[in-house]
């Protein structure tokens, strides 16, 4: 017996089944005894070897949407995904990908809409934005469980987050430039995308920590990039020209070469030093030039690897390996940077 064939005996959803099984989220008493019933009349295991061959026929798709086309942090994270997808290639598994470019709710929710008509699973890098979370919830219900990638989605049925701790990731930063400044600094901040949790709760982290621990380190200026290089070196550039005192320049999302150059531009090489997140190209090369200071990587490989392969096991075993999957923050200089 299947999940499917369970389900369609008692007259309701495989995400309702799934629900019993795996005891995620409310259904009704009777519905669940129902259920319970079915099973043990029918004799359901969950029987690992014969689920891995009605998956392998059942030839499941897991649609993976995220919203960085352009950003060459994603490049890494694709190729993890494609990664995952070669290794699933005996189960009969495919990846449909969509690459959005931006954080527009919207077409988010237009590719989530044309994915559900055949995928088994999703892997979403969401927008923290109400229909979204709304939309993820519907999806469980009809029986598609939702992966969060790289950032998470608050008040939501997702069943596994893949990413990095976002809040520790920010503390992190604000550590390292406490060191690194001797605890004084006129710091301008150029932050991310609100509606992307993780940005939020990077800047946050870091605020909290300055305020606790740092008092020296004044905020001076703070601007929003929105996460685009195109708009980066612009709102930089002017954050410098209103803010010529500073000294120290945080940049929590994309654009950090962008930013680097406004400093350039701006004659501030040897005042002000810059630190940001993620070893791209283009910020390795801003730190050969002296600029960047430190970047704390979070091992975007392995968020697309570990993101595939958590939809997939919940396919296979009808649940992730675990509610989040965690990546460790990485300290990287000059000396110890690399490059995929």
């Amino acid at each position: 017996m299947t999940i499917k064939e369970i389900a369609k005996l008692c007259g309701v959803s495989r995400g309702t089944v799934d629900r019993v099984l795996n005891n995620r989220g409310k259904v009704k008493p009777d519905t669940e005894a129902l259920i319970l019933q079915t099973i043990e009349r029918l004799g359901y295991t969950k029987n690992i070897a014969g689920r891995a061959l009605t998956v392998r026929r059942s030839a499941p798709t897991i649609g993976v949407i995220h919203s960085g086309r352009g950003n060459p942090f994603f490049a890494d994270v694709v190729a993890g995904i494609r990664q995952a997808e070669r290794e699933l290639t005996d189960y009969g598994v495919t990846v449909e990908l969509r690459e959005l470019e931006g954080y527009d709710a919207q077409a988010q929710l237009t590719a989530i809409d044309e994915l559900a008509s055949h995928v088994s699973a999703l892997v979403l890098h969401p927008i923290n934005e109400p229909d979204i979370q709304g939309r993820v919830d519907r999806l469980l219900d009809e029986g598609i469980p939702t992966v969060t990638l790289n950032s998470d989605l608050e008040h939501c049925k997702r069943v596994c987050y893949v990413g990095s701790d976002y809040y520790t990731g920010g503390t992190t930063a604000a550590a390292i430039m406490n060191i690194c400044t001797r605890g004084a600094a006129k710091l301008s901040v150029v932050a991310g995308v609100d509606t992307v949790l993780g940005h939020r709760q990077r800047l946050l982290g870091a605020l909290d920590y300055l305020r606790e621990h740092a008092p020296g380190i004044q905020i001076v200026g703070r601007v929003s990039a929105q996460d685009d290089a195109g708009l980066a070196y612009g709102r930089a550039r002017e954050l410098l020209d209103q803010h010529p005192e500073t000294d120290t320049v945080f940049v929590v999302a994309a654009g950090v070469a962008e930013v680097c150059r406004a400093v350039i531009d701006a004659g501030r090489v040897r005042q002000a030093r810059v630190f940001a997140f993620d070893n791209v190209p283009s910020t390795v090369e801003m730190m050969r030039r002296g600029l960047v200071e430190v970047v704390i990587c979070q091992q975007p490989f392995r968020q697309g690897y570990e993101a595939v392969r958590a939809a997939f096991d919940t396919i296979l075993l009808g649940q992730p390996k675990g509610e989040r999957i965690i990546m460790e923050n990485q300290i990287r200089i000059l000396q110890n940077i690399y490059e995929k």
